[in-house]
Parts: structure tokens; sequence; C-alpha cells
């Protein structure tokens, strides 16, 4: 027993301090090397009072520098931009360039060029998987008043490729499959007409219209669309199949707007209405003061705002495959096909 004391007392003579070295160079006490625990709260709430001070304290100088080169004429001192993963992602040669004349001139031949470019409507066919619940139609009558010209056909027991076929007879766009597991959407497959391709998304965070704390109702107008962060070749063939999905002459008096915005690979989904309004601000100015009376006089200054009401409904898509042509599991081609091997770097994005 005296050996192994002995041994533990020179371990802990050889290992580093737990300290911390500050610039001066004395070692500072950390709220983790404190074992009582109102002590460690109170340097806990200390040192975050401190960070916070001095915060604070570089704020106001920053604001003083550019105030001070703003009444000089000056340029104004560069700003400070965080390090994000976003903006640290990992180089990527498939991301689309302005000036990329190959890209452009794919647009014109790809499967979407007849709907884009307006010389087909936007028809959808909405269907759901064979073993659906309440949830999967809730999700769909809730899209139906999204995208315009969407119809909802019963699934029944006809397979897929039957529904395919039948779509392209009607002179339909595109079909959209709801499928449910466990009584819960989970996944959404998108399907270009007549030559594909087929898109599987993995649907997750759901929140129907009726579920949405005050919620809007929207109008029958055609939605404005928006389409945020697509960039390189994979994520501009997704945005123009989802681009496909609706018309291309919005009706801005409705004030609709849907929104598909891409970060990290998840694809969020919202549907607003928006207003634009003037706000009325009294403010007092002391040069308006009146020479007689020596009273202020009160200027009244319109700002516009602008307020969004969510019409619903609200997830997130996570693309896991795209496919070339319609659906086929046995004999077709994929183009990108998501695998767990493509997860080992959180800054490496494929849209």
């Amino acid at each position: 027993m005296g050996n192994k004391r002995k041994d533990r007392e020179v371990q802990s003579d050889d290992d580093e301090p737990r300290t911390k070295r500050v610039d001066g160079g004395k070692p500072q006490l950390l709220p983790s090397m404190i074992k009582n625990k109102d002590k460690r709260s109170a340097l806990y709430a200390k040192l975050k009072h401190e960070k916070k001070t001095e915060k604070r304290k570089n704020a106001k100088a920053r604001e003083a520098l550019e105030n001070r080169a703003l009444e000089l004429g000056e340029e104004l001192p560069p700003k400070k931009i965080p390090r994000t993963i976003e903006n640290t992602r990992e180089a990527d040669e498939t991301v689309c360039r302005p000036d990329d004349e190959e890209l452009f001139a794919g647009n014109d031949a790809d499967e979407f060029s007849s709907v884009l470019n307006s010389k087909r409507i936007p028809k959808i066919l909405m269907t759901t998987c064979r073993f659906n619940s309440t949830r999967g139609p809730a999700l769909i009558k809730d899209l139906l008043t999204v995208i315009p010209n969407a119809e909802y056909y019963k699934r029944g027991t006809y397979d897929l490729k039957k529904i395919v076929e039948y779509a392209n007879n009607k002179e339909f766009t595109s079909v959209i499959v709801v499928h449910t597991n466990r009584r819960e959407p989970d996944a959404l497959l998108i399907i270009g007409l007549p030559n594909g391709p087929t898109a599987h998304f993995k649907l997750s965070n759901l929140v129907l219209h009726k579920d949405l704390k005050n919620h809007g109702n929207p109008t029958g107008h055609k939605p404005e669309l928006v389409l945020n962060n697509f960039t390189t070749r994979l994520g501009h063939r997704i945005g123009r199949l989802i681009q496909s999905l609706f018309p291309q002459d919005p009706e801005f008096r409705g004030r609709r707007v849907v929104t598909f915005h891409n970060q990290r690979d998840f694809i969020f989904f919202r549907h607003h209405r928006y207003i634009f309004e003037t706000k009325e601000d009294k403010q007092n100015d002391a040069k308006d003061k009146d020479k007689d009376t020596g009273e202020e006089k009160k200027t009244l200054k319109g700002k516009i705002i602008a307020r969004l009401q969510e019409c619903g409904p609200r997830f997130t898509l996570k693309l896991t495959s795209l496919q070339h042509g319609t659906f086929d599991t046995k004999g077709g081609e994929f183009e990108w096909v998501h695998k767990p091997e493509m997860d080992t770097s959180r800054r490496r994005f494929f849209l």
C-alpha cells in the first residue's frame, strides 16, 4: 500500500498543473478545479461577468473608432469575420461559377428546361406509400395549398411504376410520393416526368399547418420561390428540380413566399406571407428646439418594416440519392448516393 501511494504522489508531481496561463504569465484558477459547488458557481459567475464586461468594452471602442472615421471621412476599420463551418468548408471543384458556360449550356438541354422555359405548365401528382397513416395525407393536404396545379390520388395497391406510367399518359410533369414509417412521414420522393430524374429525400422535423402557433391561411395566388445556397453542380440540379414544381410566373399580389434554404446539406422548407408597413417613431431632436419657447419639437419619421406570418407546413429535407430517369429500384443508374463514409468531415458539403 505504501509503495502504491508513493507512486501516485510521484505521478501527481510529474503531471502538469491544472491551471490556465493568462497573458501576464500568472496561472488562472478555473471553475473545474474547485470541488466546492458554491465557490465553483461563484467563480464561474465572476468569470462570465468579466467576459461580458470585456465584450461590451470592445464594442464601445469599435463604435468610437467607426464614429471617428465617419467624422474624418476616412475608411471604416475592417470588421472581423467570425470563423464558421460554412466559410471554412472544404474546397469543392463542383462549385458553380457565374462564368461557367458549360453549366448554362447544360441548362438549356436538361430535363427541366421545358417547364422552366414556360413551354409546359407544371402539373403535379401527389400520392402516399401503400401503408400510410393519417399524417401522410395531412402533409399532402398542406402541400396542395403550397404547390399550384397539384392533385392528390390515393395509392391503393398500385405499383409506383404503374403510377408513373399513368402520370405520363395524363401529361403530369412530376410525381411526389410521401413515405411514412410508424405513422410519421419520414421520406419524400420527387420524380420528374417524362425522363426523370428521381430524388429521394429524408424528411424530418415536420410541423403541420394546424400545429403552428398563430399560423396564417394562404390565398390561391401563385407563390414566389426562394432557393438559397444551392452552390454545387449537384445542388444546382436539385434546385432546378424543386423549381420545376412551381409556376414561373408568380403573383406578387398574393404576398406568398415559399423558401428552400440549404445549410450544411439540410434543406429547410418554410411558407410565409409578408406585408410591408410604415412605422412612425417619435424622436426628440435637440436641434429642433424652438428658439422662443425652448421646447423640443416632436418629429415623426416613418420606417418601412416587413412583417412575416408563417402559413406552414414546416419540415427539413436531406438528400439521400439522385437517380437517372424515373423510379427504378433494380436497373436504375444513380447520379449520386449518400454513403456513411462521406460524413467523415464536418466541413464537407455536397449541395
